[in-house]
């Protein structure tokens, strides 16, 4: 059982995946005040979900480069590791949003598209694997 995040300053998207189905499935997203999460809303879904591993989504540019975006997932993927004491994953997520949108038929903002990106972050996690936080 992993919990993958797609991080963003307002709203992070939030899944379930099953390792052993190579499944996924989307839960609420969680508000973000000032660009930072509600660390007890998290802490609660860790216990919860007591998932084994987490994973957060790296929003790369196009031609692989890092920007501010990039930074502020490490970032909180390092929060995530340093509060908790997980071992935390990072997962290449170009183009989740987009294909977010597509599977769920919503084009505005809306927090089941940053969930939904959140299901296609971990399951790419469960079939490609992804880079670990040290």
């Amino acid at each position: 059982m992993i919990l993958a995040f797609d991080y963003g300053t307002q709203k992070i998207g939030v899944a379930s995946g099953n390792s052993l189905l190579g499944t996924a499935t989307p839960l609420k997203a969680l508000p973000c005040k000032n660009t930072q999460p509600n660390w007890d809303d998290i802490a609660a879904l860790l216990k919860e979900w007591e998932p084994e591993e987490l994973v957060v989504g790296l929003p790369l540019n196009m031609d692989g480069s890092e920007s501010e975006s990039t930074a502020r997932a490490k970032k909180f993927a390092n929060r995530l590791k340093g509060r908790f004491g997980m071992k935390v994953w990072l997962v290449d997520e170009r183009l989740s949003t987009r294909e977010a949108r597509e599977r769920t038929g919503i084009r505005q903002a809306d927090s089941r598209v940053d969930s939904m990106a959140a299901v296609i972050i971990a399951e790419g996690f469960l079939s490609e694997g992804g880079e670990a936080l040290p």
